[in-house]
């Protein structure tokens, strides 16, 4: 009999009360950036984009409890946990927005750059803007861009993930940012 492998979802109120009895190690799968801008109070980063789960480990009788900031990227690493063999692994449902809402601590870094959904959001509306008028003073061909951007955050939307979102994160200033908080 084999077992399917299966994922604790916890919820903000839940995991609330194991973080304050010491039994969950919190994993914090967002880049850098993100993690140095807002996190939970003694998380641990382990961005998703360099994520390997033979690379770390957790202390005996503690639950490792994934979050991001809305739940998508830590249940993708907790599969990646269950793959390599892990045999408890949780994530927080809803991620960071959920434990905010719930009214639970979260540390912010006010030094941070600005976050990685708003830098993908000015980069992205500034090549739509730049290809529209382009397209419109000099030759409709700029439009492509427009029109290239908009089929890129409509893939983002639907795979979730951003290929913009993710090259961002690699810049030198995302990258020193994530660096400075990550333990």
């Amino acid at each position: 009999m084999t077992q399917t492998p299966t994922i604790q979802n916890w919820d903000a109120p839940e995991l609330w009360q194991e973080w304050q009895a010491g039994r969950v190690v919190l994993v914090d799968v967002r880049e850098g950036v993100e993690f140095a801008g807002e996190r939970i109070p003694g998380a641990i980063s382990r961005p998703l984009s360099q994520f390997d789960p033979q690379q770390w480990s957790v202390p005996e009788g503690q639950t490792v409890v994934l979050y991001c900031q809305s739940g998508g990227r830590s249940y993708q690493a907790a599969q990646r946990l269950w793959a390599a063999g892990w045999s408890t692994v949780g994530h927080l449902q809803g991620g960071l927005m959920a434990w905010r809402q719930a009214g639970y601590p979260v540390e912010r870094n006010p030094q941070a750059p600005i976050s990685l959904f708003r830098q993908v959001q000015i980069v992205a509306g500034g090549l739509v803007l730049l290809g529209t008028v382009l397209g419109v003073t000099l030759s409709p061909w700029f439009l492509l861009l427009s029109g290239f951007v908009g089929a890129g955050m409509v893939f983002a939307g639907v795979t979730n993930t951003c290929a913009l979102g993710m090259l961002l994160a690699q810049l030198p200033y995302n990258r020193r940012a994530g660096q400075s908080w990550r333990r």
